[in-house]
């Protein structure tokens, strides 16, 4: 994955500015829906001036953007619902931090919602305006992952959309987004586990590379959940008229959840931590083992050599007193051998005395 993906306009910029250098990597399709206590409408509009005619009903409406949005586009949402420029410019400057900002009549909100398939990491920028009546939601994927809740809304038994005001259709995105991180941190769980057991039978260099990469991920995470948790605590206080009282508890419930993940995430960075440090202990000590034995072996040839070198010199003179009387011995050379297996055999036993073998 892409760990530093932020993209920004250039130094000095006026505030504001609504302008990419991304190219489209997905088309962007509009999806409204519009209910009430009694019904709900769903619509795919073709531009954003056909969301105008759903403001002036008594009704609640979510506005779901999926695609990269261009500037044009987004300036229309701006000039239709009132949306702040610098709320409009971190969304085309992707890689926000997840925040939280409080309008005068609306709520902007960024969060980040992980998508994992097993090798790739993808931290996808959501963006959120909350009115009075309305929620636009602003989501860079070319499908819309927000479906579960749609089928939610879709189903004739379920109140709670209909009698709650807008901001429980914030809960229930920002509930889906927090949620997300489950399932990514159970596949990272799996991977840890598998790697553990690897860990045990046959460290590689391979191994090093898949847990480096993965604490990589499992950092990228933590910086973009922790913030996460900020989030949620401000929209507990209430501080806002557009959050009921009656959603708090909502809220407090998605608050759980984000410390879960936020514990798990915790527990994997510890665990990757501590395989790793298993790993190089594991290779300092196959290195360790590897001295020894070279060791032991340059042990036992030391005193070999020093036979052979001094029986090598051949110093025989006939009338020196100071020649090898050895070298003229009938079984001076398997003397010499058995000399040598005997000290091999006496530092062999030694070894195993010490457990060094």
């Amino acid at each position: 994955m892409a760990y530093f993906n932020k993209h920004y306009h250039s130094p000095g910029t006026e505030p504001g500015t609504l302008v990419t250098s991304r190219k489209p990597v997905a088309p962007v399709s509009i999806q409204l829906i519009d209910y009430t206590e009694s019904s709900v409408e769903e619509h795919r509009l073709a531009s954003t001036m056909d969301c105008q005619p759903f403001l002036a009903r008594e009704s609640k409406t979510w506005i779901q953007v999926n695609g990269h949005i261009d500037p044009e586009t987004l300036r229309n949402f701006g000039e239709i619902f009132d949306l702040h420029d610098l709320a409009l410019e971190d969304i085309v400057n992707s890689g926000q931090r997840p925040k939280i900002e409080l309008y005068d009549d609306q709520i902007f909100i960024i969060a980040a919602l992980p998508v994992y398939d097993g090798q790739n990491l993808e931290l996808v920028q959501v963006s959120l305006f909350i009115g009075k009546s309305h929620l636009i939601c602003f989501c860079p994927l070319a499908e819309d992952p927000f479906d579960p809740v749609r089928k939610r809304m879709r189903q004739p038994g379920n109140r709670r959309f209909a009698n709650r005001g807008i901001d429980y259709l914030l809960y229930a995105l920002l509930d889906f987004i927090i949620d997300a991180g489950f399932p990514v941190l159970e596949q990272f769980g799996d991977q840890l586990e598998s790697l553990e057991e690897e860990l045990l039978e046959r460290p590689s260099q391979k191994m090093l590379s898949s847990l480096h990469e993965m604490k990589r991920e499992l950092l990228t995470l933590r910086r973009l959940l922790w913030p996460q948790r900020e989030l949620i605590t401000t929209l507990m206080r209430g501080e806002d008229e557009l959050i009921q009282a009656g959603t708090l508890v909502y809220f407090r419930d998605c608050y759980d959840h984000s410390i879960q993940i936020i514990e798990l995430l915790e527990s994997f960075r510890d665990m990757a931590t501590s395989m790793l440090d298993i790993y190089l202990s594991s290779i300092s000590q196959r290195t360790n083992e590897t001295m020894r034995v070279l060791t032991i072996i340059a042990t036992i040839f030391i005193p070999l050599t020093f036979v052979v070198g001094v029986y090598g010199m051949n110093f025989n003179h006939p009338d020196s007193p100071w020649s090898m009387p050895e070298l003229r011995w009938y079984y001076g050379y398997p003397m010499v051998w058995g000399i040598m297996i005997i000290t091999v055999l006496g530092l062999l036993g030694f070894f195993r005395r010490r457990h060094w073998i």
